[in-house]
């Protein structure tokens, strides 16, 4: 009892530690930044979590002493009471027995005392045990009294637990707040950064102008500093005395200095004196002054200083002309400089008119659909928010371009005032001052100019038609390898009518033969791409097979949405698009899509236009020997066996048309169908792909909204959206093969299974079972709550629900047994058990406090099927199901230490199992130990949305919510690499044999 004193004594000092501690660390967190009040606000929580714990064992102590107490307390009185009636009943024995024997005829007195002593003797044993259960009686009732304690002790600890649970959920709706601060902090902190870095580039720009400015004023400064320099010599000359030139004759000017002369005397009588007057006077003197003129004669003869002056005079007039002519050539090259400034100025203005034209077609189609949608459901507030969200981007941007056109506006006026002011100035004043010896070395000057410069451009013109005739070699081998792929898909089209049917209108209609429109296709990209392989991949790969596999270059899909198209003819269109990741076989790597072509694609609705569409194209070079006549004859070469041989490169692309055969063999179908109708596209390798584990091969088209989930055999992949559909794709053509549409709302979870050919899609409280083999038809309807409907349930639903029906729940996912005979659909905080042989339920998986948000299924040694499951309440479970299921059942075991937030999502490999959660964290759990073995708690930098391993590897990829792919080692649980695989949330991971798709 003083032990459990002392330490009640002991928590409740604890405690008032704790809420003096937790009272510093809330006032040094008011002073901290908001990552240390995080961290502060988890290891509260930790602390807060463990005292409740620590009370709760205590509570539990005391309670189990309560009921010791009172069990011995009921054992005393039952022993007392009973050893009472014994004494009460010897006692009367005793007193019949000495009335009989006084009755009795054979009466002794030593008889009686003997049998009286007996009595005595079994009457005091009797007493000494009576005093003895008093006594404990006695001790029973210091207990009793020392339990009042103890139950107020109790209920005082009761009412401290109540407090710290309180206490500790207002510590978690204050760390939900503060992380909610945070992210507005942040948003806020972006926009800010966004706008300064706007207003630096349109301060930059004005710098850059206001310094060309300066630099075209100081030119002209300059120029009218020498101007008025000169124009003050020509003010006050020097006497001709003074000068030494007193019998000087005029000299006898050339005839373009007497025109000169001519024009300043005219000029001089009339008073006008120009700029250009004053400078060519002031040459003509320069010239007579430094004896540009014949010397003149003393007595018929010439003086003996003739040939010095004539050297003198030589050296001026050279370097006078050299002169001029370095002004003029710079003059020229500023001159040229400054029209390509102002021609490249007008383009950009140009494209920035289009591009603004088309931003306010989009806006004004944004703001028609924002009008019908709410005249036709204006309770639909999200849709109407999103809207006004896409027309304020839009907005901005249009302000952001008029800024950037007036900008160019301003620069090409001051541009041109200052070419007109240097033009009218700099250039008529060296030309008119010239002479005629000057103007014959400048017009020589000029003419070996021109003369450079043609050569330049006849090499130039050389170089082109160099490039024109590979670029025809080349065409001409892209149209050999039309009539490669013409055969190809003829072989292809046995097996499918509809595919012959377009091949045969396109002959109809074009003919066999290659046109020009066809060379030009397949210059554009199609020809290198489509018969080059990767050196990691098989030759395997490309045999034929009765179902041929996907190649190493055939990839697709996951899920990224991306932004209106800026095309006007699919201006209305939005597209989700879907990556998938190719798994090297030399290693493991990474890249991202190219932004260029995400913009491309999210304008065409075509098929592919590069890479290898079909297994079998590949082979066609070797399958056909027509194909190979055909080859020879136009002179190439067919294609070896070498898996290493790669043809040319294609050239640029053209402006004149970026499709392929495959876009001409369905252009023949309706706009409508071809904008239905998804299709799997190739991505380039970006730059620096080999260095990274992972690379995105191909991406599928064909969503209005995002992609939530995935599910994907070797030659299927199916996908469910937001936009109320799920897709069906064939991986070996890259199409889609069939939309399974209906559905209430969002699609969150897909599954198909192999062994019946059936499709499972969740959408709130709804299990659609889909019959692919029979025109993709629902068959059944599951609900959460264990009702089975025939038929789709879900016909009549043209809008979109938001809430669910009464009495049931959301289905969050579901998983499919391995042998595909049951069903399990977590809705609410259970799971619900399905047999599929019955399309019945037949049980349900309880033992969460909170929403089941995902679970997956394996099968022990003993081909019992082992459910682990991830909840809302930081909890992970694992269920081991027998061969009979029938109602409720609870969990195998608890996992334990909890996340310290909702479980996302959870994969198995064995007996070892990763659970990936809110908190950023994954753990790595044993589960034939039943224990965590390692724990990486800071695994990404937002909530882990997605596990999967990679087929053949002991590798691990997650996804979060930033869009961040990462690769871990499974054995010791180490960082392999990562990669952006989207801008936006990855939601889901499915991989098959040989892909790995993300959405």
């Amino acid at each position: 009892e003083e032990r459990d004193e002392s330490g009640c004594e002991e928590e409740e000092g604890r405690e008032d530690e704790d809420e003096d501690s937790g009272s510093e660390e809330s006032l040094v967190d008011s002073d901290s930044d908001p990552e240390e009040k995080e961290v502060n606000f988890q290891a509260d929580l930790a602390d807060l979590t463990c005292e409740i714990e620590i009370k709760q064992k205590l509570i539990d102590e005391l309670e189990n002493s309560q009921r010791r107490l009172q069990t011995l307390k009921h054992q005393y009185e039952e022993k007392l009471i009973l050893l009472q009636n014994k004494i009460r009943d010897t006692q009367l024995e005793r007193d019949r027995v000495l009335q009989n024997l006084s009755t009795m005829e054979c009466y002794t007195e030593e008889k009686a005392n003997k049998i009286k002593a007996d009595y005595e003797k079994r009457l005091r044993e009797m007493n000494r045990d009576l005093q003895k259960l008093q006594a404990a009686q006695k001790e029973h009732a210091r207990l009793l009294k020392n339990q009042s304690r103890y139950e107020r002790e109790l209920k005082k600890l009761q009412a401290e637990v109540a407090e710290m649970k309180k206490a500790k959920v207002a510590l978690m709706k204050q760390m939900r707040e503060e992380q909610q601060r945070r992210r507005l902090v942040e948003t806020k902190r972006n926009r800010e950064i966004a706008q300064l870095k706007k207003e630096q580039r349109r301060q930059e720009f004005q710098i850059r102008a206001l310094e060309s400015q300066k630099r075209q004023q100081e030119m002209v400064l300059r120029r009218k500093t020498q101007e008025v320099s000169a124009l003050r010599r020509l003010a006050k000359p020097m006497s001709e005395r003074v000068a030494g030139r007193a019998g000087l004759k005029p000299p006898m000017l050339d005839s373009g200095a007497e025109v000169s002369a001519s024009t300043t005397s005219s000029e001089a009588e009339s008073g006008a004196r120009s700029v250009s007057s004053i400078v060519r006077q002031w040459n003509r003197k320069i010239n007579h002054f430094l004896g540009d003129h014949p010397a003149p004669t003393v007595n018929g003869t010439r003086p003996a200083r003739k040939k010095f002056q004539k050297k003198g005079a030589s050296q001026s007039f050279s370097k006078a002309a050299r002169l001029k002519w370095q002004s003029l050539e710079r003059r020229i090259i500023d001159i040229v400089m400054q029209r390509m400034t102002i021609v490249n100025l007008e383009a950009d203005m140009e494209r920035l008119i289009k591009k603004r034209e088309e931003l306010f077609l989009l806006q004004e189609a944004l703001r028609k659909k924002r009008e019908r949608l709410q005249a036709e459901s204006p309770e639909e507030e999200k849709g109407l928010q999103e809207l006004a969200e896409e027309i304020e981007v839009l907005a901005a941007n249009i302000d952001y371009i008029n800024d950037s056109i007036t900008d160019c506006q301003a620069t090409i006026v001051q541009l041109e005032e200052t070419k007109e002011e240097l033009d009218s100035t700099d250039t008529s004043v060296v030309i008119s001052s010239c002479s005629l010896a000057e103007a014959r070395l400048l017009l020589d000057n000029f003419l070996k100019a021109s003369i450079d410069k043609g050569l330049q451009v006849a090499q130039k013109e050389a170089q082109i038609r160099l490039l024109e005739g590979r670029l025809r070699q080349t065409d001409m081998a892209g149209s050999s390898q039309n009539h490669l792929l013409l055969d190809a898909l003829r072989e292809k089209a046995e097996a499918h009518p509809e595919l012959q049917a377009l091949i045969y209108n396109v002959q109809q209609e074009n003919g066999y033969a290659s046109t020009d429109e066809e060379i030009s296709e397949f210059s554009e990209g199609s020809f290198s791409q489509s018969f080059t392989m990767k050196g990691s991949t098989s030759h395997d790969d490309f045999k034929f097979k009765s179902e041929p596999k996907l190649s190493a270059q055939m990839k697709a899909v996951s899920a990224e949405c991306l932004g209106p198209p800026l095309d006007i003819s699919t201006k209305n269109i939005t597209k989700s698009l879907a990556s998938l990741v190719e798994i090297k076989e030399d290693g493991v790597g990474l890249s991202v899509r190219d932004p260029y072509y995400r913009d491309r694609v999210s304008r065409t609705v075509s098929l592919p236009t590069r890479g290898s569409t079909f297994p079998r194209q590949s082979r066609a070079a070797e399958t056909s020997p027509l194909t190979r006549r055909k080859s020879y004859d136009r002179g190439q070469s067919i294609r070896s066996t070498d898996v290493g041989f790669t043809p040319p490169s294609s050239p640029p692309t053209r402006p004149r048309n970026d499709r392929n055969v495959f876009s001409r063999l369905t252009s023949n179908q309706s706009q409508g169908s071809a904008l239905d109708k998804g299709i799997i596209s190739p991505v380039g390798g970006a730059k620096g792909a080999r260095t990274a584990p992972l690379q995105c091969v191909s991406m599928a088209e064909g969503h209005t909204k995002p992609i939530l989930c995935l599910d994907a055999t070797d030659e299927l992949l199916f996908t469910g959206s937001k936009d109320r559909s799920c897709k069906m794709w064939n991986l070996v053509t890259g199409q889609e093969i069939a939309a399974l549409k209906g559905h209430p709302n969002n699609v969150v979870s897909i599954k198909y299974c192999s062994h019946s050919g059936l499709v499972f899609s969740v959408s709130t409280s709804y299990i659609k079972v889909w019959d692919i083999r029979d025109s993709a038809k629902c068959i059944r309807t599951l609900t959460s709550s264990g009702q089975v409907i025939s038929g789709d349930a879900c016909a009549a639903t043209s809008t979109r629900a938001i809430t669910s029906a009464q009495g049931e729940h959301q289905i969050n996912q579901i998983a499919l047994s391995p042998s595909g005979t049951m069903l399990y659909a977590a809705s609410g905080n259970a799971v619900r058990i399905w047999e599929l042989s019955r399309f019945q339920p037949v049980g349900k998986l309880t033992g969460h406090i909170g929403p089941v948000m995902c679970l997956t299924v394996t099968q022990t040694a003993s081909q019992h099927d082992l459910v682990v499951t991830g909840s809302k309440d930081h909890y992970v479970k694992m269920f081991e199901l027998g061969e009979c299921v029938t109602g409720t059942i609870g969990p195998t075991h608890n996992f334990e230490p909890p996340h310290y937030d909702g479980i996302e999502c959870l994969a198995i490999q064995g007996d070892i199992l990763f659970s990936g959660s809110r908190d950023n964290g994954i753990k790595k759990w044993d589960l034939d130990q039943q224990e965590l073995i390692q724990q990486i708690p800071n695994a990404h930098k937002d909530w882990v949305c997605a596990l999967a391993f990679i087929p053949g590897r002991p590798m691990l990829l997650s996804a979060c919510r930033a869009g961040v792919i990462k690769v871990w080692n499974v054995d010791n649980f180490t960082p392999i690499g990562e990669i952006k695989g989207h801008d936006s949330p990855i939601n889901a991971i499915c991989t098959n044999a040989k892909h790995i798709f993300t959405a």
